[in-house]
C-alpha cells in the first residue's frame, strides 16, 4: 500500500482533505484519527503535524506527503523532494523591521532575526553571506521586535497588515513564494504515479469547465477561435443541417466573458458544466 502523509491541522489540512476526497479516496471519519486505511484504493493515510511531514517522508518512513513548500525547505531533509505544486495554500515570506531601519538583507548582519522557519531563513541568508542570530518562535513572530527579543523578523505575509499593526515595515527581497506541494521519498514507491495522476485530475477539474452550445455551422471557425479547447472541440450535427452542437473544455476563470463572446457571434443554448474529475 502507498503510505501517504496528510496535514492533521492548520491552514493546509481542510483543503488537502477535500482534494483527496475529490480524487476518490476515503479518509478519516473522526478528526482525532491519526491513521486510516483505504483498502479499495490501496493507500494508507497518516495524519501528522504539517512541520513533521517532510521528516517522515524524507526518512523513507512514508512514501509521499502533502505539505507546504516552506515546511519542506525549512525541514532540510535531503531525502524529501517536491514532485508537484498543488495550487492551494499560497503564502509569501518576507523580512520586516522597524520603519526606516533596514533596506537590504545585508543590513541584518550580526543582528537577531525572529522566525518560525529557522531552517528556511538560515539557508536564504547563508546563500547571501549574511550571518545573523536566529530566534526560533512557534508563533506571534511579529511581536518579537516590540518585546525586545529580536531586531527584525521573517514571516508569512499576505497583505502586510499584521506587520504594520505591529509597527514593522517590509524590506528586502521575497524569501519564498510557497504553496501546498506533494513531496516524495528518495525511492519512488509503487502507486505514486496513480496518486499523482489523481491529484492532477482534481486540479484540472478545478481549473476547467465544459461549455456546450449550439451554433450555425458557418460560424464554427469564429467560435473555435474564442474557445479552442484543450485539443479540439467536439462537433456534433443537429437535425437542422445548418446548425451544429459544440462541446469544449475551457478555463473556469473568465468563462462568463467567453459565453458573452460566443453569444455575440450567434451561439445559443450556451451551458456551462462543472467537471468532477479529469485525466488529460
Amino acid at each position: 500500500m502507498l503510505r501517504i502523509a496528510v496535514p492533521n491541522k492548520g491552514s493546509l489540512a481542510d483543503t488537502a482533505t477535500e482534494m483527496l476526497q475529490e480524487a476518490g479516496y476515503v479518509g478519516r471519519r473522526d478528526p482525532k484519527d491519526l491513521h486510516t486505511i483505504d483498502p479499495y484504493n490501496e493507500v494508507e493515510f497518516f495524519y501528522l503535524r504539517p512541520k513533521d511531514i517532510a521528516t517522515y517522508v524524507g526518512s523513507g518512513a512514508l512514501d509521499v506527503g502533502i505539505t507546504g513548500r516552506d515546511l519542506l525547505l525549512d525541514a532540510r531533509m535531503p531525502g524529501a523532494h517536491e514532485i508537484e505544486a498543488l495550487g492551494f495554500g499560497d503564502s509569501t515570506f518576507r523580512f520586516a523591521g522597524p520603519p526606516g531601519r533596514f533596506t537590504t538583507v545585508e543590513d541584518l548582519q550580526g543582528l537577531r532575526v525572529a522566525t518560525a522557519y529557522p531552517g528556511l531563513v538560515d539557508a536564504f541568508l547563508d546563500e547571501r553571506g549574511v550571518a545573523v542570530d536566529l530566534v526560533p518562535l512557534d508563533g506571534a513572530v511579529e511581536s518579537a521586535v516590540q518585546l525586545g527579543v529580536a531586531d527584525a523578523v521573517a514571516d508569512v505575509v499576505s497583505t502586510g497588515t499584521t506587520l504594520k499593526q505591529a509597527g514593522l515595515e517590509i524590506f528586502g527581497p521575497v524569501l519564498l513564494d510557497s504553496e501546498a506541494v506533494l513531496i516524495a521519498a528518495p525511492e519512488e514507491a509503487e502507486g505514486t504515479d496513480t496518486f499523482l495522476r489523481r491529484l492532477r485530475g482534481v486540479m484540472v477539474a478545478r481549473r476547467y469547465v465544459l461549455i456546450d452550445y449550439d451554433l450555425p455551422a458557418s460560424l464554427l471557425e469564429q467560435a473555435v477561435a474564442i474557445a479552442p479547447g484543450i485539443e479540439s472541440p467536439t462537433i456534433s450535427p443537429l437535425r437542422d443541417p445548418e446548425w451544429v452542437a459544440v462541446r469544449v473544455m475551457s478555463p473556469r476563470k473568465g468563462v462568463n466573458k467567453v459565453m458573452d463572446e460566443l453569444y455575440a457571434i450567434g451561439a445559443r443554448a450556451i451551458l456551462v458544466t462543472a467537471i468532477h474529475a479529469a485525466r488529460l
